[in-house]
């Protein structure tokens, strides 16, 4: 047991070894050099070596990292004047749709 300030005791930390499976070596084993990353879609992953074979592995982790709160949100503004749909323009030389009447 560790003593800290003011006479707590505290237990050592434990280091938390990531286990993934390595393709490789077709086994779960744990992650060497592991280095927590974000990927693009903001979720939070692992990436590291198989400890035997040296192979890199990837371990995506459960939720999204925090992203940053937004300062304030922005007044809605309305459109000046709301678009019509416009038809698609003919391509020269197609047949035009035949219309059946009965």
């Amino acid at each position: 047991m560790l003593t800290v300030a003011g006479g707590q005791k505290r237990l050592p930390r434990t280091i938390f070894m990531p286990e993934g499976y390595c393709v490789k070596c077709k086994a779960k084993k744990e992650i060497a050099e592991a280095v927590e990353e974000t990927m693009k879609n903001g979720r939070k992953a692992i990436k590291g070596k198989g400890p035997t074979c040296g192979v890199v592995m990837f371990k995506i982790l459960g939720g999204k990292a925090v992203a940053a709160a937004p300062a304030a949100p922005k007044p809605a503004e309305e459109p000046a004047s709301s678009p019509t749909p416009k038809a698609a323009p003919a391509i020269p030389g197609a047949a035009e749709p035949k219309v059946q009447s009965s």
